[in-house]
């Protein structure tokens, strides 16, 4: 795996403010604009994934994480790590938070933040960078913090090149 881009809290991937969604985009097509991700909005949910993470269910592996994922309202859904005994019916963090995306009635993923300590930063793990991708494009940004800071920026893309998503589906 490639590590992510180091980069300012202040700026998302690439040091562009962004607005996600291009010339093919819902906003292009007459509806609702996506929310604008700026150093508000990144604030925001890296306290969303922090509050998010002090409530993880982790008495396995003491590793709590917290994620919190900007929807194409401009809500902001957290979720923590809920771990089992029977270990492959934990969930990650950002499963969690994309529940709470669904049940809410999101559609889209515009930006995430992901909150974990460990001497490397704490990006989605495989299985959740293909859930994210299920509601995200390849320039969803996501920020990789800490307790005390962001450690990086990235995006979908970069985690997770060459994805297989919906719109391989849509002619079958």
């Amino acid at each position: 795996m490639a590590p992510p881009r180091s980069g300012s809290a202040a700026s998302p991937p690439g040091g562009r403010r962004q607005r996600p969604g291009g010339a093919g985009s819902a906003a292009a097509a007459g509806v609702a604009p996506s929310p604008v991700i700026d150093e508000t909005v990144l604030q925001q949910l890296v306290v969303a994934a922090r509050a998010a993470r002090e409530r993880a269910y982790a008495p396995y592996s003491h590793f709590a994480v917290g994620a919190a994922l900007l929807d194409e309202q401009g809500r902001i859904h957290a979720g923590c790590n809920i771990e089992n005994a029977a270990y492959p019916q934990s969930q990650c963090a950002e499963a969690s938070a994309i529940a709470h995306l669904v049940l809410a009635g999101g559609k889209r993923i515009m930006a995430a933040a992901v909150v974990g300590v460990a001497p490397q930063p704490v990006t989605p793990c495989g299985g959740c960078r293909q859930r994210l991708r299920e509601f995200a494009d390849d320039d969803m940004p996501i920020w990789v913090a800490d307790l005390d800071s962001v450690r990086a920026t990235t995006t979908l893309g970069h985690l997770l090149p060459a994805s297989f998503g919906p719109d391989h589906l849509k002619d079958s």
